[in-house]
């Protein structure tokens, strides 16, 4: 029998269908049964993504527009923009919860926030969080021009900045321009004590290289959307935790069709206490597997590993693997063959990569990485060619520091005309 923290939510779950009753797509979509259990639950139909781009842009509004905080917009990297609003209360709820990660964040800390405002929900989750306990924002955002990677390292070193919150990945490409400008991640950050990535699967094997660049600071992970807030966090043993109090969480079996509460397939999310846009039964399209195994940092709470996307998967040949495969592939051996990116294709049925280095020997580095994909795709064709930094990361971005741009009418005799660029 379930404990009583894993047990079916059903008065929560049927105050959402209420809710979600409420919003003019949902309206005739449930159907009503006298008593809700797991049975009647599983026979509701899946809101998947192409339901919520239908639904564009109020379709799922539950409240009146009125009683609305913000609103969202998806990356839109799946397709066409999906909307997310958020009252004050799905604000508290949210926050509440992506606060019980790891990280601790107190008064004390400085918090650099290298994700984006615009339109999505990153930024303002972590701007919440950390205003609500006192911590000092730095409002970098990303995808700026006015945040390039020379001022963003510039922050880092002469702010008290402690924790930053970015993309894995960001991690990664700080660390190398720190090192192209003359600086050591390892040393002369002393301040930063971790990095709170989210927006990105990461590997084992990545994330322990991004941690040996910066001199062994943690990195760990938040998961979530824009649609639904935080839904996970790292605990200080590393371990991905679901808030599984807030939100009711199944993993659906796409080959068999069964929906369980562990195990892997593809996850299904249903809050449990969103007011202004209810979602029942939501298919986020991730692959991940649950476990209720206990945690040596206490928590009861459920654990999660997410294994990517389903629309990630790519098949070369009659084999299937996805990017977060061939990720801890290549980045196993990374302090020996020197990589810091790569990137591979499907190529006339073969896997093609190309790969950064900085080693004394790159045939051998490409060698070391080559038997390592193979060995993780076996029977594919498999090419690595070792290419420059700039296939990756122009030298511009590392380097150019951008004065932000206001519009300009009226020019002295000895300046030169402006165009009206705002960017």
């Amino acid at each position: 029998m379930n404990s009583p923290v894993h047990a079916f939510p059903r008065q929560q779950l049927e105050e959402a269908l209420l809710r979600a009753r409420s919003a003019p797509y949902y309206e005739g979509r449930l159907p009503r049964a006298e008593k809700l259990d797991r049975r009647s639950w599983e026979r509701l139909p899946l809101t998947r993504k192409e339901d919520l781009r239908a639904a564009y842009p109020f379709g799922l509004l539950a409240v009146p527009q009125s009683q609305l905080s913000t609103y969202h917009e998806s990356s839109g990297t799946s397709g066409h923009p999906i909307s997310s609003y958020i009252t004050e209360s799905d604000w508290e709820d949210i926050l509440s919860r992506f606060l019980r990660n790891g990280v601790r964040l107190c008064r004390e800390d400085m918090v650099l926030i290298k994700t984006p405002y615009a339109l999505v929900t990153t930024a303002h989750q972590m701007h919440g969080a950390a205003r609500s306990v006192g911590a000092t924002i730095v409002p970098a955002d990303n995808r700026s021009a006015n945040m390039p990677y020379s001022r963003v390292l510039r922050l880092l070193h002469d702010l008290p900045v402690t924790v930053a919150w970015c993309m894995p990945t960001e991690a990664l490409l700080w660390a190398y321009a720190a090192r192209r400008a003359g600086r050591a991640p390892t040393r002369d950050f002393p301040r930063l004590r971790t990095f709170l990535a989210a927006g990105e699967p990461l590997s084992a094997a990545k994330r322990a290289h991004i941690e040996a660049l910066w001199g062994g600071k943690r990195v760990l992970i938040d998961y979530g959307s824009t649609e639904t807030g935080s839904l996970a966090g790292e605990c200080e043993q590393g371990r991905l935790h679901l808030w599984s109090d807030r939100l009711y969480f199944e993993v659906h079996d796409t080959q068999t069709g069964d929906f369980r509460e562990e195990g892997a397939g593809s996850l299904v999310v249903t809050p449990l206490f969103r007011e202004a846009m209810p979602l029942i039964r939501y298919d986020l399209e991730d692959v991940v597997e649950i476990s209720h195994a206990p945690c040596e940092c206490g928590r009861t709470l459920p654990t999660i590993r997410v294994l990517g996307r389903k629309t990630g998967v790519m098949n070369a040949g009659t084999r299937a693997f996805s990017a977060l495969e061939l990720e801890e592939a290549v980045y196993a051996n990374a302090a020996e063959t020197g990589l810091w990116f790569w990137r591979a294709r499907v190529r006339d049925g073969a896997l093609e990569a190309q790969i950064h280095v900085e080693t004394r020997n790159e045939d051998a580095a490409c060698r070391r990485i080559l038997q390592a994909i193979e060995a993780t795709v076996p029977g594919v064709r498999v090419r690595v060619a070792a290419v420059p930094a700039e296939y990756f990361v122009p030298e511009a971005l590392l380097s150019r520091e951008v004065p932000m741009q206001k519009p300009r009418f009226l020019f002295g005799e000895n300046e030169d005309w402006k165009s009206l660029d705002y960017t």
